[in-house]
């Protein structure tokens, strides 16, 4: 097994809370300054103040309602502020919304289902919702921005949790600059994580819903 392979192979193994990563094909960049993604009708817009800038995700209610609503509860609670992006893979993902900074997990509410065959794919861009290891119905706070283009994230079909995939719910419409200054930052093994946490935090300052 190459190196490359070895490492994703290994992040199958991390702990309860974290992406489980199906066989993945070769990664795409698309537009570094432009997300992809497929038509949805746009819905409400939620803003992180992060300490390298603002990102503006747009939500997609008529695809996964559940997971829109589960997020913007999340956000309208407070849970999101002061959070970390705790997993940052820089040609896959930034993943966050569980974690302060001293890597110690926020309460979670009960786990929501899977909206993943909703016919939008994880491309560049896109923000999605994370969930546990092997169990399709488990997601709660924790999301994550796919960096290039993710299909392998794509539902496949419901014959086991892996092909089930991970929901896209939302994209970034301001600050992809900001989620590809995070992507780069250098990261490193911090317990309870093995590898990819940011050497100096990446903190989410404050989530809130962008008012028309």
């Amino acid at each position: 097994m190459n190196a490359p392979r070895a490492r994703l192979a290994a992040l199958l193994c991390l702990l309860a809370g974290s992406i489980a990563f199906p066989a993945l094909a070769q990664n795409v960049v698309t537009d570094l300054a432009n997300p992809a993604v497929e038509a949805a009708v746009a819905g409400p817009r939620v803003a992180l103040e992060t300490s390298l800038g603002r990102v503006v995700v747009e939500l997609y209610p008529e695809k996964a309602p559940r997971t829109v609503a589960n997020f913007l509860g999340y956000v309208r609670d407070g849970h999101y502020n002061g959070t970390v992006f705790h997993r940052v893979i820089a040609d896959l993902l930034v993943q966050g919304g569980a974690f302060t900074p001293d890597l110690q997990q926020k309460p979670e509410h009960a786990p929501i289902p899977n909206e993943a065959n909703n016919g939008l794919s994880n491309l560049r861009g896109t923000l999605s919702a994370a969930r546990r290891n092997g169990q399709k119905d488990s997601a709660t706070a924790q999301f994550f921005i796919n960096t290039v283009d993710n299909r392998q994230f794509d539902y496949r079909g419901d014959a086991t949790p892996a092909m089930t995939g991970y929901c896209v719910f939302g994209r970034v419409v301001e600050g992809m600059e900001v989620v590809d200054k995070i992507r780069t930052v250098p990261t490193a093994a911090r317990p309870p994580f093995p590898a990819d946490v940011p050497a100096t935090a990446v903190v989410i300052e404050r989530a809130s819903v962008v008012e028309p």
